[in-house]
């Protein structure tokens, strides 16, 4: 009699259990059909995420990712390598931090700020592979990184504009600018961290890893910047704007450009272009 009582009572744990793996499952479902019908908002996903552990949990495992393949397919798609359910290096909320969002900055030992800038999202980006060759050397120029336009501060009427700009390495573990790295024995940075995934870094000022070219493509004076790439291939950087005069522009590039402007199945745009956020209620990242 007993036996067959715990024979019961398994069975029915068993049951339970299966009924909430489930549950599990339809929750799941049924998350997903809302953040597509919201266009995969980033400010309701970090919202949703500070909601309770499980959702951030769900949101570490799934959702990030899903908001990357919807929000910026093809430099998602090029990053994984067409394996969308493989792990991304540093974290797929890392990678979409990177994305939405300008992290904050203070002084450098290289790069001095009258002031501490504080991180927001963004209202646009537009990630690039052909400027990312500009921030390579010319023994890495086989790495593939693509790096942002860079995000505009004011910070007061005596300085120049600041240039705070962001981008990724793809496949950096095998990449030519790590094995420079470390051929040098380059040291990590003591204080710096990654804004993205919070790993330590490299600074490439120290280095000598910055092409001179880099400040050409920021709109940057000769040695007026620095930049920093984690040991996950994350990088981030600070500049300071020259002034453009009237005849100056932005050279045009032969390469595709990454704009992440969240295009629904149809190809229209769901914001004009743009991905369009305030920083309020962001973090969650």
């Amino acid at each position: 009699m007993i036996a067959n009582r715990r024979v019961r009572l398994s069975s029915v744990a068993s049951a339970g259990g299966s009924g909430s793996h489930e549950s599990d499952f339809i929750n799941e479902r049924v998350l997903l059909l809302v953040m597509e019908w919201m266009k995969w908002d980033v400010k309701l996903l970090c919202r949703t995420t500070t909601v309770c552990r499980r959702l951030h949990a769900l949101a570490k495992r799934l959702l990030w990712r899903e908001l990357c393949l919807y929000r910026a397919p093809r430099i998602t798609e090029s990053l994984s390598n067409g394996v969308h359910s493989s792990r991304m290096v540093g974290g797929w909320p890392a990678l979409a931090k990177l994305l939405f969002y300008c992290g904050e900055c203070e002084s450098t030992r290289n790069f001095v700020l009258s002031r501490p800038k504080p991180g927001h999202a963004v209202t646009s980006s537009r990630f690039s592979k052909t400027s990312g060759r500009s921030f390579l050397m010319k023994r890495c120029r086989t790495d593939v990184l693509y790096v942002s336009d860079p995000c505009e501060h004011r910070l007061g009427n005596k300085e120049d504009d600041l240039g705070v700009f962001r981008g990724v390495f793809r496949g950096f573990r095998e990449s030519m600018t790590r094995a420079c790295l470390i051929a040098r024995q380059v040291a990590l940075e003591e204080r710096e961290r990654c804004p993205y995934c919070g790993a330590r870094v490299w600074s490439m000022t120290t280095a000598g890893l910055v092409p001179k070219k880099a400040a050409k493509q920021l709109g940057s004076h000769d040695g007026a910047l620095e930049y920093f790439v984690c040991v996950n291939g994350h990088l981030h950087g600070t500049c300071w704007l020259a002034p453009l005069s009237s005849d100056e522009g932005v050279n045009g590039e032969d390469d595709v450009e990454y704009e992440l402007d969240g295009s629904d199945e149809t190809g229209n745009s769901s914001g004009g272009g743009v991905v369009s956020y305030s920083s309020d209620g962001c973090n969650g990242f």
